[in-house]
């Protein structure tokens, strides 16, 4: 009898927690339970550069159709400035005997380059951040424009025409290859160490020996260098492949993407440009 009343006893405790359990909620689970489905990385606000699958197509869409309206109007910005200085005679007369806007522009550009690179609060609040690259495309396009005066305006318009030529060429093929740029991030960091200290060379050797196919040889492989770079830029606001851009860095996709349109531009004219003294003697 008591073994009866013990286990009818027992019985009625173990249907009290369980039903008690059934009010309460449940148990944080451990890390490793929580981690144990995740399939890969995430983003996070502060980081620049992540490797995860943008599964959102929409928040990929937006982020592609933002950097690119923005760099629509830096170009029509640039080119305007440019057809000033290379069309206009008043023009490119006053920009001519008045170096020291260059330099002026030079330290503009170099600062907020150093801004919108390095600090990712300015670089990110808005209206800040249309600001500074406002103020960057101005002075990066007056500089464009003062060395496209002192080419020949066929040469200037050849040049602008196969560079728009061949970033449109770049951008489709870095949209459809299955090859990935982004992996080869330490090819690219050579390459431009190597141009980099030879255009240290080239500054100290041909104000001596002046060699034109040396010239013409390291604009050749600025060239390359540049499309490369964007390609990679490309490559990262797309978000399908190893590396991809944060959707909150689209100032910065912009301007890396812009500054490569210039600096190709900037090479192709070095290739192909004809300067005015050439082009009266």
């Amino acid at each position: 009898m008591t073994q009866n009343k013990a286990r009818v006893a027992s019985k009625l405790e173990d249907e009290s927690i369980s039903s008690a359990k059934g009010f309460l909620p449940p148990s944080p689970p451990s890390y490793e339970e929580a981690t144990a489905d995740a399939s890969g990385m995430c983003y996070k606000d502060t980081e620049m550069f992540t490797e995860f699958s943008w599964d959102d197509c929409n928040v990929r869409r937006v982020f592609i159709q933002k950097v690119y309206s923005i760099l629509m109007i830096q170009l029509l910005v640039t080119l305007t400035i440019v057809s000033f200085c290379t069309f206009c005679g008043p023009v490119k007369d006053y920009i001519h005997s008045n170096p020291g806007w260059y330099w002026a522009s030079y330290a503009v550009f170099f600062v907020t380059y150093l801004i919108l690179s390095c600090c990712s609060t300015p670089r990110r609040k808005f209206p800040w951040n249309l600001i500074f690259l406002a103020i960057f495309t101005i002075s990066l396009s007056y500089m464009t424009g003062m060395l496209s005066s002192f080419y020949n305006t066929k040469s200037v318009v050849l040049c602008l025409g196969i560079t728009a030529a061949v970033c449109l060429l770049v951008t489709l093929c870095s949209f459809q290859t299955k090859f990935d740029i982004t992996s080869y991030q330490g090819v690219l960091f050579v390459f431009c160490m190597v141009m980099f200290i030879s255009g240290l060379v080239m500054a100290l050797v041909l104000p001596f020996n002046y060699v034109p196919w040396l010239d013409v040889t390291y604009a050749v492989l600025g060239a390359i260098l540049f499309t490369l770079f964007l390609m990679f830029d490309t490559q990262l606001l797309m978000g399908n492949k190893q590396y991809t851009m944060s959707p909150e860095e689209y100032v910065f996709a912009t301007l890396n993407i812009y500054m490569d349109i210039i600096y190709i531009f900037s090479f192709f004219l070095q290739i192909f440009g004809t300067k005015h003294d050439q082009s009266t003697a």
